[in-house]
């Protein structure tokens, strides 16, 4: 198991800094480089630019407990709550698939087979 882990490309989780503008405000949020390739995914998925995305995200944390402490860390659970959620949906599928006989492999965060072993 640990192979699956230990041989993920250096790439996906290699830190990647991107200047944003939040509520006005230019700032820096640095990420692993899997954490943005889902960030973009989502901000695809509700129509939204990764800009665009941030921002929201931003300024309803601030409506909703008037101030976004550790903006990196909610983009983060954000993440990992979007990719259960899609996990979840896609059991009923699978369950399926496996009932009538068909296998899935592994994916990766963008999607892609992991090799194994």
């Amino acid at each position: 198991m640990c192979h699956l882990f230990a041989g993920m490309p250096r790439e996906l989780y290699d830190s990647e800094t991107r200047s944003i503008r939040l509520s006005g405000h230019a700032t820096s949020i640095r990420l692993e480089t899997a954490f943005w390739q889902v960030l973009e995914e989502l901000a695809a998925e509700q129509g939204f630019s990764l800009a665009k995305f941030l921002t929201t995200l931003h300024d309803e944390v601030l409506a909703l407990h008037g101030e976004a402490r550790n903006f990196s860390s909610l983009l983060r659970c954000t993440c990992l709550v979007h990719l259960e959620r899609r996990g979840a949906a896609a059991q009923p599928e699978e369950k399926a698939g496996l009932a009538a006989g068909k296998t899935q492999r592994p994916t990766g965060v963008s999607g892609e087979a992991v090799a194994l072993g």
